[in-house]
């Protein structure tokens, strides 16, 4: 399926849901208006091209123009930054960030990635096998985790981190 046909489900059931039918112009340029809001180069090639035919990261964000063509109040954003370079991750983190301020729309963000958590989030919940184990300011869980599960969490991007910054060492 072509990815302009995949924006446009969601821009047509959000109509329908609100009692209008949009146009036979008007949807394609909703797509189009999606695409763009995601930052994505040439919009129209990219809403004629299958998914296989774009990049990991042009995909995410049409994925993430998908999700935001139904208007939603609360985007849910699972791992989208899993399987991306640092400088796409850094982007999609950028586009979620302004997206969210643009349209006053609240982002839960799932990871299990705390470098990146700490990028988009001041609050955190740490999840285990469904359970909240740990919750509060990222800055005092990481300082002080409750959890023997935040404690591993914490330690393993510790050691991450020390890996990073000395290469060379073997710990």
């Amino acid at each position: 399926m072509r990815v302009g046909r995949q924006v446009a489900e969601p821009v047509r059931r959000t109509a329908a849901r609100q009692g209008s039918k949009p146009g036979r112009t008007e949807i394609p340029e909703r797509v189009l208006e999606a695409l763009r809001e995601v930052s994505l180069p040439d919009p129209a090639r990219i809403a004629n091209a299958y998914p296989h035919e774009i990049s990991g990261g042009q995909r995410q964000r049409v994925a993430i123009a998908i999700a935001l063509a139904a208007r939603p109040k609360l985007l849910i954003a699972d791992e989208p930054t899993t399987a991306l370079d640092v400088s796409v991750q850094a982007e999609i983190l950028e586009l979620l960030d302004r997206v969210v301020a643009e349209r006053d729309t609240s982002l839960l963000f799932i990871s299990h990635d705390l470098a990146v958590v700490s990028q988009v989030a001041d609050d955190v919940v740490v999840l285990r096998q469904g359970r909240v184990v740990d919750r509060g300011s990222l800055r005092a869980l990481i300082a002080t985790p409750g959890s023997e599960y935040t404690r591993a969490l914490v330690a393993g991007a510790r050691v991450l981190d020390d890996a990073l910054d000395n290469p060379g060492r073997v710990s």
